[in-house]
């Protein structure tokens, strides 16, 4: 028999840093100030801890993914609605990532463009029909660039923004939001004020990829654990000091949640006197970011397909492939949809308002997913507790319970319209976000089972 390939608790530590750990999120905590700690560490015990520990049980008892955690869990129907909201996550999350590279990208070519809706809007068509493209074509040097893309984009300048703001402190300038211990707990005015902690669980949303490497370690009960502490360690280290840093130079009434990092930067830099650098470190983000969208932009459609192939859970339409064995047909007509959303990026006034309301949008239709893994895994642990599990997670049910009502409460309070957009418009936000997710993450997967054919099951699964 071939030998087993195992792979250290370190290596896997530092595999799920890098497809978590981002620059993206940093001015939406920038804006807290010292509060921004508070508001990271919360989230990261009550939704990545239990996230991270009860889907690493399930992948080593049960491969397939979510679908068939939730298919042997609860039922088959909520399995590919499990999935499906895993995949519509992208629906909305790409339109805000390519927002943020648009606004990045405007500070290589003209700062000035960073606020403006129509340059972001045709951004984001732009750059995601190219990434079709480029995903139709199977390339495989993109894994290669989005490793990179975690060095070049995240690590290097996020080292170098902390090492500017220190040094920009240390020379006697005051940080221009207040760091001290009257400001560690985010100032209370109605639940408004802390909206943006709904953001933090998007962040660190996708752990449950990282756990089907549970059973490529030697010893799971005990490396599992350490590996998932070590990234978490580093993944709050890479998300609150980089925010701290830009809370230290850019003041939180100037601050857009699309270009604060480049802000942060071109302050600095100005600061230091070499501005030339502003645009080396943009197409610096740009490029991880980039690199991490096509990473992704493959993946959850891939998984749709073969559920879809193999139960039939879609028209024939959507589970051809192109020669080279890829979804082109998902992937154009997920584009469809990407580009209509983009579009109102040129009719919302405040791009950095249309950010946020597309980052709220994804949040409740992916955590639907993990409100049905949570009652997945307790409902095996019960029913099926000999089932063999290559690591079983430590007080599951408490885990469990913690990370449902954690996940139920940051949906809730996803409806409620973060204070630094007004106090206008409560309704319209209300129903964008309550329309986006009952039609992405409810209606269509309802149609979708609904007016499902046998002949829509091909028994056949993509090379």
């Amino acid at each position: 028999m071939p030998r087993p390939m195992f792979i250290s608790w370190l290596a896997l530590a530092f595999m799920t840093t890098s497809s978590v750990a981002s620059l993206r999120a940093a001015p939406s905590m920038a804006v807290f100030g010292l509060a921004s700690v508070f508001l990271y560490i919360v989230p990261a015990i009550i939704f990545l801890l239990p996230t991270s520990l009860v889907s690493a049980e399930l992948a080593s008892g049960w491969s397939g993914g979510v679908y068939n955690w939730v298919k042997e869990g609860i039922s088959p129907q909520m399995g590919f609605l499990a999935v499906w909201c895993q995949f519509a996550l992208t629906i909305t999350y790409y339109p805000s990532l390519l927002a943020y590279v648009a606004s990045t990208f405007a500070y290589v070519i003209n700062p000035n463009l960073a606020g403006n809706g129509l340059y972001t809007a045709i951004m984001i068509i732009g750059i995601y029909w190219l990434a079709v493209l480029v995903s139709s074509r199977g390339l495989k040097a993109v894994a290669g660039i989005a490793s990179g893309g975690l060095w070049i984009g995240t690590l290097i300048p996020g080292a170098v923004l902390v090492v500017l703001g220190i040094v920009y402190l240390l020379q006697g300038n005051h940080s221009a939001a207040p760091m001290n211990g009257a400001h560690v707990l985010p100032a209370w005015a109605g639940i408004a004020s802390i909206v943006l902690i709904v953001n933090n669980f998007l962040s660190y949303a996708g752990m449950e990829m990282n756990a089907v490497h549970v059973d490529e370690l030697k010893d799971a009960e005990k490396e599992f654990p350490k590996a998932i502490f070590l990234a978490m360690g580093l993944v709050l280290l890479i998300f609150i000091v980089p925010a701290l840093a830009i809370s230290w130079v850019v003041p939180a009434d100037a601050l857009s949640l699309t270009s604060g990092v480049m802000q942060a930067f071109d302050g600095f830099f100005s600061h230091f006197g070499v501005t030339f650098l502003t645009p080396l470190f943009g197409i610096m983000l740009v490029a991880a970011a980039l690199g991490g969208m096509l990473t992704w932009l493959a993946g959850p459609s891939k998984g749709l397909l073969l559920i879809s192939r193999q139960e039939g859970y879609m028209p024939p339409f959507f589970q051809k492939l192109n020669a080279r064995g890829i979804q082109q047909n998902i992937l154009v007509a997920q584009g469809v949809v990407t580009s209509i959303i983009a579009l109102l990026y040129a009719f919302i006034p405040n791009v950095s308002s249309a950010y946020w309301i597309f980052s709220v949008i994804a949040v409740p239709v992916y955590l639907i997913m993990y409100l049905l893994m949570f009652v997945a895994a307790m409902r095996l642990r019960r029913n099926q507790p000999d089932h063999p599990r290559g690591y079983r997670a430590p007080a599951l049910f408490t885990l469990c319970v913690v990370g449902f009502l954690a996940s139920l409460a940051a949906l809730v309070i996803g409806f409620v319209p973060p204070s630094q957009f007004g106090s206008g418009g409560e309704w319209s936000y209300l129903l964008i976000v309550g329309g986006g997710l009952f039609v992405i993450g409810l209606l269509i997967p309802f149609l979708f089972l609904r007016f499902r054919k046998p002949s829509w099951k091909t028994d056949e699964v993509s090379q």
